[in-house]
């Protein structure tokens, strides 16, 4: 139960760093004297190192230990969030995004597959559900530090501090969380499990692993394409006040955090697969509202289901993963299948921004349905070819 405890705490904190810069921005640029575009060659570094991280983290945990690997990232995190605060040159960002995107990524794909491995569907769920709770309360932070004189600075000062105490937390415990992972591996000892090396493309060999990638890909494309772009659709397609759409867009976020919660329960009568067709279809159908000529409150209503139709698909997604996969490649998929949702966030949301600029933003729930789609016929298949395992979480009293 202590463990659990912790991860959730790392949840929220690894929520806190993700909707920073995007909230402190406008006061950043002025201070560096550099353009308001500058913040997407962050942005992209620190999702590059997330990238990067995922892909590789299956190395770092095999050979450390999820708990090691987690204290060292989150530690990662905690020494760039302090850099930032002290930066003096704009460049400095550059610089520190690197270990910020990097401890993210590592600890995003190793907690994901240590719950999924051991723990029932209920806390992948409300544990991202926490992670929308961090993200929720960075730009709230930055705002109380900055109505107390301190600035964006004092904001990133602080968050540092409390991954700082997180850190000093995780160490406290490290070492039950390590025999818990030791406790795990014995009993796998006498069979060939984790004896064989896998390559870093192993998990793209097992049957339905591109459904479960481009899943993740789609996902992502369509949570970061509305959180990005949700207000301007709403501001050019419906006129409507800048203020009053960032109002619904930020209904939108409680949508998908609310509904996090909600699968968290549903989740104990309702199977992974049930909730994945669920959501999905809740997706379509407020897409294909905010596509039809329908009255403004309709379509903001819209946006907000899509957000509880997209609440339970990414962490049902991530807790079928010791199913879908062989246990020996599961923490590889479990990476790899990360990667694809941050190249997803990191690409997408840009690409389909530069088409709207050029066309019209009532494209947006064309395009955006076309992904749910997507998602939608890679899921039903995936769920028609079935998992290689039970999944080992079921053994687990949780």
């Amino acid at each position: 139960m202590l463990i659990l405890a912790l991860i959730y705490l790392a949840f929220i904190s690894l929520g806190l760093p993700d909707s920073l810069l995007g909230s402190s921005w406008p006061l950043m640029h002025l201070e560096f004297a550099v353009p308001v575009d500058r913040a997407g060659i962050v942005s992209m570094i620190i999702s590059g190192g997330t990238i990067i991280s995922s892909l590789f983290s299956h190395r770092v945990i095999k050979r450390y230990g999820t708990a090691k690997v987690t204290v060292a990232s989150v530690a990662m995190t905690a020494v760039a969030l302090l850099g930032f605060s002290l930066s003096l040159r704009f460049h400095w960002l550059f610089f520190l995004a690197v270990p910020l995107g990097l401890g993210a990524g590592a600890v995003d794909a190793g907690l994901n597959e240590f719950v999924a491995e051991h723990y029932a569907a209920k806390h992948m769920n409300w544990l991202h559900c926490f992670w929308g709770v961090g993200a929720m309360l960075g730009p709230m932070l930055i705002a109380v530090f900055t109505r107390l004189g301190g600035g964006w600075r004092s904001g990133y000062f602080n968050i540092s501090l409390v991954q700082f105490a997180l850190v000093l937390t995780l160490l406290a415990a490290l070492g039950k969380w390590t025999e818990m992972e030791h406790s795990k591996s014995r009993q796998h000892s006498a069979t060939k499990e984790g004896t064989k090396k896998h390559s870093l493309l192993a998990p793209l060999k097992s049957k339905g692993a591109p459904l479960a990638m481009l899943t993740f890909f789609f996902y992502t494309s369509v949570e970061a394409s509305v959180m990005l772009w949700g207000a301007s659709y709403l501001v050019n397609t419906k006129f409507m006040a800048p203020e009053t759409a960032a109002g619904w867009v930020s209904l939108f976020f409680l949508g998908l955090t609310g509904g996090r919660m909600l699968s968290g329960f549903a989740s104990m009568k309702l199977s992974s697969e049930t909730l994945i067709r669920i959501g999905t279809l809740l997706v379509l159908g407020g897409l294909i509202i905010m596509a039809l000529p329908v009255p403004t409150l309709l379509a903001t209503s819209a946006l907000v289901l899509v957000g509880i139709g997209l609440a339970p698909i990414f962490p049902s997604m991530l807790h079928l993963t010791p199913v879908y996969f062989e246990r020996e490649i599961a923490q590889a998929a479990m990476g790899m299948q990360m990667a694809f949702a941050y190249t997803g966030t990191t690409l997408m949301p840009p690409l389909f921004g530069r088409l709207f600029a050029v066309t019209s933003f009532r494209l947006m729930p064309y395009i955006l349905l076309f992904c749910a789609v997507g998602m939608l016929a890679c899921t039903t298949r995936l769920a028609a070819l079935g998992g290689k395992n039970p999944h080992p979480a079921k053994v687990l009293t949780s």
